[in-house]
């Protein structure tokens, strides 16, 4: 019995560290068996623990969450905004309970001046003209007050001239009335016009790639759009998210850093008909500089890529974001073409969107390849994969010199021993 409790305690502490832990466990990325080795123990099982948390999630949606505001008024003072930026289960229910409320509130005034004029005690007198015919209880008033809003007027309740101060709520009803339709309905509208769904149809490579690009180490990842409807003045940018420490010791935490994607040369603003692969040169300005092939999975950082542009069927401003993390940055690899010419026309095939190739990428950083490319007296274009063959051709060569010294050495030695014989 003793036992059986103690497994039973142990499960159940078990469960409970399951169930907490479970819903933030992330897991870490495979470093390299090189990396692993070179790390300590106790620090390699730091890094497997540690939680690589996103900034912006691959659907673009932000992983910032506010907590301890106090000036809650400030989302009163912006009351519309606040009601668009609503899930649409609040949003439906506030639209529904603003109308009822209104209705309720002004049909109970309606049903109040009736009871107070006596008009609930002369019903079916003839010779007493009431306030509004045919408003025999709060039912009648609460339906008088639906139709007076929403001016229906099914005309069997009526208001009489005989009566100012329902004249005077009338008139304010009429007006707070069509204040609350242009106020609800205007919300409802920017709801269902928002260009959020018109960010679905735009889509980012599940990886970005490192690789050489006209003889310079890039970055690159794709965009695609997949309406026939373009994005009006689409423009790309992106940013580095990474821990800092300065000089003076201050650490700031997700730091932000511009990321060129063709600023200068006017490259970031894209004609987005067809799926375009985004470059990015690592050159000294760039914070890939000094990250070789084997640093970059033991780099904690994230790249926020963000494609802007206008609607072209309704002209409003459309955002689409997505991110990449180490795991997700491949080095040597290039995009797989998707763009075909057939008998007319151009067509994409989307089902090689997000597949990559191996390609021939030297593992040094961009740092080391303008130092390896200045010791050989060459300007900083020149073309890697050249040197790499040049490299492989003296292998080759030493190779076969080495072959035929050890050839004229076995013959020397057969030679020795035939002589010997003789």
């Amino acid at each position: 019995v003793v036992l059986f409790s103690m497994a039973a305690n142990v499960l159940e502490e078990d469960s409970m560290e399951q169930d907490i832990e479970s819903p933030v466990t992330i897991h870490q990325p495979k470093l390299p068996k090189q990396a692993r080795e070179d790390l300590p123990k106790n620090i390699s099982k730091e890094c497997a623990k540690r939680k690589i948390q996103r900034y912006v999630r691959k659907d673009g949606k932000c992983n910032v969450h506010h907590g301890n505001v106090r000036e809650t008024y400030r989302y009163l003072t912006d009351i519309f905004t606040t009601l668009v930026d609503l899930k649409w289960r609040f949003n439906l229910l506030i639209f529904v309970m603003v109308y009822t409320v209104t209705w309720l509130f002004f049909g109970m005034i309606w049903w109040l001046i009736a009871y107070m004029r006596g008009d609930m005690d002369h019903i079916g007198d003839s010779t007493w003209t009431p306030c509004v015919s045919n408003l025999n209880g709060f039912v009648s008033a609460f339906l008088f007050s639906i139709e007076t809003e929403t001016t229906i007027g099914y005309g069997y309740r009526v208001i009489t001239d005989k009566c100012p101060e329902g004249i005077i709520l009338l008139l304010v009803q009429s007006v707070l009335g069509s204040i609350v339709n242009a106020f609800m309905v205007g919300c409802m509208f920017v709801k269902i016009s928002q260009p959020k769904k018109r960010a679905e149809t735009l889509v980012f490579s599940t990886n970005a790639v490192i690789s050489m690009r006209d003889g310079k180490l890039c970055l690159m990842f794709r965009v695609g759009d997949l309406r026939n409807s373009h994005i009006v003045e689409a423009s790309i940018r992106a940013k580095l998210i990474k821990s800092k420490q300065t000089k003076e010791g201050e650490f700031i935490p997700l730091n932000q850093t511009d990321i060129n994607v063709g600023y200068y040369t006017g490259d970031d603003r894209l004609f987005l008909v067809s799926p375009l692969i985004i470059s990015h040169e690592i050159n000294q300005q760039s914070p890939f500089w000094e990250i070789s092939k084997a640093q970059l999975p033991k780099e904690e950082l994230e790249i926020v890529v963000i494609l802007e542009g206008m609607v072209e069927a309704t002209g409003m401003t459309c955002q689409a974001r997505s991110s990449y993390i180490t795991s997700e940055i491949l080095w040597g690899y290039r995009f797989t073409p998707v763009l075909t010419l057939e008998d007319g026309f151009y067509e994409v095939d989307y089902n090689s969107f997000h597949e990559t190739y191996e390609t021939n990428t030297p593992v040094y950083s961009a740092k080391e390849l303008a130092e390896m490319a200045s010791r050989a007296e060459l300007p900083l274009t020149w073309s890697v994969s050249s040197k790499l063959d040049q490299h492989a051709e003296l292998e080759t060569e030493e190779e076969e010199k080495n072959q035929e010294d050890q050839n004229e050495r076995n013959g020397d030695v057969a030679n020795l021993e035939n002589e010997s014989k003789v």
